[in-house]
């Protein structure tokens, strides 16, 4: 109960820049229906004229005429305002929701992301397109229609007074079961979205292991799970739009009967002194499906609602869920090279002593997995702030007026490879000045151009296509060590390679420490742990 409170008018609040054009819209809506009270009363003076012998009068007919194409251009420009409103809402959110994650420490799965940002953003469009419109006339046309009811006959507006608040309290009844059913289907699609991202990215292993049938195993149950929770929204939709249209068909059939009875003689009672005549009684009948119909929208479009307050729930927590990056990852002038320092430094729980590094030292990071070496390493680079304590770079704090101006200075070389889909060139350069044939030729990756399709201009993906894990990770060198860097932090960096290869990305570290870089990496490798050296030792011995 606590999430469904949470949940509600999240969607609205995610569409707060777009209110004024969607109350607009609901306005021009409300209009819209409204026109059908002269329509209506048009039809039955002209009906009623055929069969009273009284002729057709053509004011009536234009009046009708005029009523009817003021009708449909309303609603056009309702609708049309209304959909310009909510494709902007969703650019507008998924440009925000990409901002706000661009600058997390800690990046959420790509599938995931790319489920909260695609479908869970398009559900906001049709909220925002029918929901509005249809609760601004659920409010306004049934009640201007009761009044007109009333004042023809007491008891047809007692027939919409007892039959119509049925269906709103039965809305309420079944929103709280779909607003649930909804959530629950959005979360399955998001596993099932970050499960085939992760299994795509892991391919070949996976053939390589063998564990093609396990995969198709694991497919089979998510999907599953997805088609149950999506038949159990299906199913409430549908029971709830079964039940509605049975009160609105009964509450005109009551119409009908009152109506027709009244002028055959048989009731004698309903009316405010004279008998109900015809005209009356095809007005009546005109205007009583036109009583429900703003309610059977609004009941229909409450699905709607449902969907987008989970669906605005989970990106408005997708952009609160993780801490931001300090500073605002802009283009900054590198921060003058200094030494490094560590104060009192917690952060998730773990304590690191105090260190002092003069600039152009090296240190390597030791200590069995979950120590916090990645930790520290993304504390000393800026990607996250500390929870206590301080980190000291060329002699001040390091914070968000800073870190961009730092982090401009560092060479970076994470454990994880990844590109960005641009060439070899960009994916190097990373809009910095420096000398690329340089940095290639530090990481033993000079010849790796040669082998691309199109040398340096080749698109690499975001995973590296068409180089080995080893070529990749040797890029990666090369673009921590391209633009000549104060300091260079790198993370596990010969993990999972083979021998040569893991030395030739030790030396080309090691050399650019010679060049005059300060270096700290974290490694379990013993030979470039002696190597280097000095020893910073987390966890357990």
């Amino acid at each position: 109960m606590e999430q469904d409170g949470a949940e509600r008018g999240a969607a609205r609040r995610l569409l707060a820049p777009e209110a004024r054009a969607l109350r607009l819209a609901a306005l021009l809506s409300v209009i819209a229906h409204l026109c059908w009270l002269p329509m209506a009363g048009c039809a039955a003076w002209v009906l009623a004229g055929l069969v009273e012998g009284r002729g057709v009068s053509l004011g009536v007919i234009l009046g009708f005429v005029a009523c009817g194409l003021a009708r449909g251009g309303l609603n056009h420009l309702a609708e049309g305002v209304a959909q310009r409103a909510a494709l902007g809402a969703v650019t507008r959110l998924r440009g925000e929701l990409l901002q706000v994650v661009s600058g997390r420490a800690v990046l959420p799965r790509a599938g995931a992301l790319a489920l909260v940002a695609g479908d869970q953003a398009a559900a906001i469009v049709p909220y925002a397109v029918r929901y509005g419109m249809g609760f601004a006339r659920a409010a306004v046309v049934p009640l201007v229609i009761l009044l007109c009811a009333f004042a023809v006959s007491w008891a047809a507006g007692l027939i919409l007074l007892l039959t119509g608040p049925v269906i709103p309290v039965f809305m309420a009844l079944v929103g709280h079961a779909a607003g649930r059913a909804s959530r629950a289907q959005f979360q399955e699609m998001s596993s099932l979205g970050a499960l085939l991202a992760d299994r795509v990215a892991a391919l070949p292993d996976i053939r390589l292991l063998g564990a093609g049938q396990r995969l198709r195993d694991e497919f089979g149950r998510a999907a599953e799970a997805l088609r149950a929770r999506t038949m159990q929204v299906l199913g409430i939709a549908f029971l709830s739009s079964t039940v509605l249209e049975l009160f609105a068909a009964l509450g005109v059939a009551i119409m009908a009967v009152f109506c027709g009875f009244s002028l055959l003689g048989h009731f004698g009672f309903g009316m405010w002194g004279a008998p109900l005549s015809v005209g009356q009684a095809l007005f009546l009948l005109m205007i009583a499906p036109e009583f429900y119909q703003p309610l059977r929208d609004l009941a229909a479009a409450w699905h709607d609602r449902a969907s987008a307050d989970a669906a605005a729930a989970l990106i408005a927590q997708e952009m609160a869920e993780a801490p931001a990056m300090p500073g605002l990852g802009a283009p900054a002038v590198p921060l003058a090279v200094g030494g490094i320092a560590l104060r009192g430094l917690r952060h998730r729980g773990i304590a690191y002593p105090d260190l002092d590094l003069r600039a152009g030292e090296a240190l390597v990071l030791t200590g069995p997995s979950g120590s916090g070496k990645s930790t520290l390493l993304r504390l000393l680079a800026g990607l996250e702030a500390p929870e206590a304590g301080q980190v000291l770079v060329a002699g001040q704090a390091l914070d968000a007026q800073n870190a961009d101006a730092w982090r401009a200075g560092l060479g970076w070389m994470p454990q994880a490879v990844h590109f960005l889909d641009a060439s070899l060139e960009e994916n190097l350069r990373m809009g910095r000045a420096g000398d690329l044939d340089a940095a290639l030729r530090s990481a033993a990756a000079d010849h790796l151009p040669e082998g691309l399709p199109e040398g340096q201009a080749t698109r690499l993906g975001e995973r590296g296509a068409g180089l080995s894990g080893g070529e990749a990770r040797r890029l990666t060198l090369a673009r921590a060590l391209y633009g000549a860097p104060g300091w260079i932090l790198a993370d596990e960096p010969t993990a999972d390679l083979d021998a040569g290869t893991a030395e030739r990305v030790a030396q080309g570290l090691l050399a650019a420490h010679r060049g005059g870089a300060g270096l700290i990496v974290a490694t379990h490798d013993p030979a470039l742990i002696a190597a280097i050296g000095r020893e910073y030792r987390l966890g357990a011995p």
